[in-house]
């Protein structure tokens, strides 16, 4: 069976959070390559962290973007590569930025014919 490709989402609450020790951002990329080097096999593009604004386009033009009401933010994405819905959600499982109070990931398969 060929593998599926996945889009992953990060989605976080809005709101201010505390920023983390430098002693805390240490045990914070130790878990994250970790996870990376245990799981590089599954990761296609390590997306990235999306800057907080942005434009909306639609027919009937272009407006700042995202909405500021909104109760959540996008904050990046990544691509994987799993045999199954079941591993991709196992993949994202284990990223330390599930963990994070108020984050989670979307995970949507990229439909290819």
């Amino acid at each position: 069976m060929a593998n599926k490709k996945y889009l992953c989402i990060q989605r976080s609450e809005t709101g201010d959070c505390e920023k983390p020790s430098p002693g805390q951002m240490q045990e914070m990329f130790a878990k994250f390559n970790a996870w990376k080097d245990k799981f590089q096999a599954n990761i296609l593009d390590m997306g990235g962290k999306l800057k907080s604004d942005g434009k909306i386009v639609s027919s009937e033009g272009a407006t700042d973007g995202p909405f500021v009401e909104a109760k959540e933010v996008i904050g990046g994405f990544m691509i994987i590569e799993a045999e199954s819905m079941d591993k991709a959600m196992e993949v994202v499982r284990e990223s330390p930025g599930v963990g994070m109070p108020g984050s989670s990931v979307e995970i949507r398969e990229i439909h290819t014919s």
